[in-house]
This record gives C-alpha cells, sequence and structure tokens, in this order.
C-alpha cells in the first residue's frame, strides 16, 4: 500500500503536471488565498440568517477547530509519517513549488480542515441548494489534491484526512442541527 502510494505520489508530482498548475495550485491550497471567501460566507449567513447566521459562524469555527486538533494533535503524532518533501529516502526527487514545512503528513491537516467545512456546511444547506454538495467536495478535493501536486503531502494523507475531516463535519452538523433550524425552501 505504502508503495502505491509513493508511485502515485510521483505520478502527481512529477508526471501529471504543467505549467498552469504550476502557478495555480501553490495558490490554491494557501489560505490567506481564501480569505475573501471565508468573509463573504461569513458576512453572507450574518446578512441572511441574523442570528442563526452567528450560530452557523460559530459551529463552522467549531468544525474547524475540531478537524485541526484531530489532524495535527492526534493523527500526526499518532503515526508519525515524514512529509514527501522531508523523506530522506525520496526527498532529492520531489518537486517542492512550496516551502515544505517541518511538520508530519498523516493525515493532511488543509484535506481534514477542508472537507470538514465541505461536508459540515454542505449538510446544513444542501436541502434548500442541492449543488452545494458538488461545489463543496470540489473545492475541498482541488486544494488537496494541490498538496500532492506541490510535494508536501502523499495522497493517502489526502484520503486519511478527506475521511476524517467528513467524518467530523456529519458530527459537527448533526450537533448544531439542534440548535439551527434552516428553511428548507
Amino acid at each position: 500500500m505504502i508503495d502505491f502510494d509513493i508511485q502515485l505520489f510521483f505520478q502527481i508530482n512529477q508526471i501529471w503536471t504543467n505549467d498552469f498548475f504550476d502557478l495555480v495550485l501553490p495558490f490554491l491550497r494557501n489560505k490567506v488565498f481564501w480569505a475573501p471567501l471565508y468573509l463573504f460566507l461569513a458576512s453572507f449567513f450574518l446578512i441572511n440568517y441574523k442570528r442563526k447566521g452567528l450560530w452557523i459562524i460559530i459551529c463552522w469555527l467549531a468544525t474547524v477547530g475540531a478537524t485541526d486538533f484531530a489532524s495535527s494533535k492526534v493523527m500526526k503524532p499518532t503515526f508519525k509519517r515524514d512529509r514527501p518533501c522531508n523523506d530522506v529516502n525520496i526527498n532529492h526527487a520531489v518537486r517542492n513549488l512550496v516551502r515544505c514545512g517541518p511538520g508530519k503528513s498523516f493525515t493532511s491537516s488543509h484535506a481534514t480542515n477542508h472537507f470538514g467545512i465541505a461536508v459540515f456546511l454542505s449538510l446544513l444547506f444542501a436541502r434548500r441548494r442541492k449543488w452545494i454538495w458538488s461545489l463543496a467536495i470540489f473545492w475541498a478535493a482541488s486544494i488537496s489534491y494541490a498538496q500532492i501536486y506541490v510535494g508536501v503531502h502523499f495522497p493517502l494523507d489526502i484520503i486519511g484526512g478527506a475521511i476524517l475531516g467528513s467524518l467530523i463535519g456529519i458530527i459537527m452538523a448533526n450537533i448544531c442541527q439542534r440548535f439551527i433550524t434552516l428553511p428548507t425552501n
């Protein structure tokens, strides 16, 4: 399984590359790049849902806190897997498009956080707008794919993060839906 993971990593990081992705994907995985979207969503929730909007934001932040804690403080210290760009066996062959951080690799916190957000918000709003699922999952998957492409995560880190984040997103949505009832039309 690990050998296949490394082979798939190199396929994405070395072979399935192009100049456009080299330019765009480092930005796509940057937290600051998404700040305008987060501000827009927070404003949208407050303007359209008032007090419920504040609760949506609080639950959203709690979801991010839970996903980040689970990935950074539980999974990474438990599994202690090196990032591809730090793995002494392969780092000489990794195409690094961003700075390689010192942290561990499994699970990807980017994948965990963004899939958590995507699933959480989709579960809150999908009854009203079915297209949210597709857009949210595509958004989280794109950011996650970028992590492999730029050389900082293996595919299994992303898959593990996506599963962990999705589970936390489901749990948080179920908890928050007890306090927030959104109109279904």
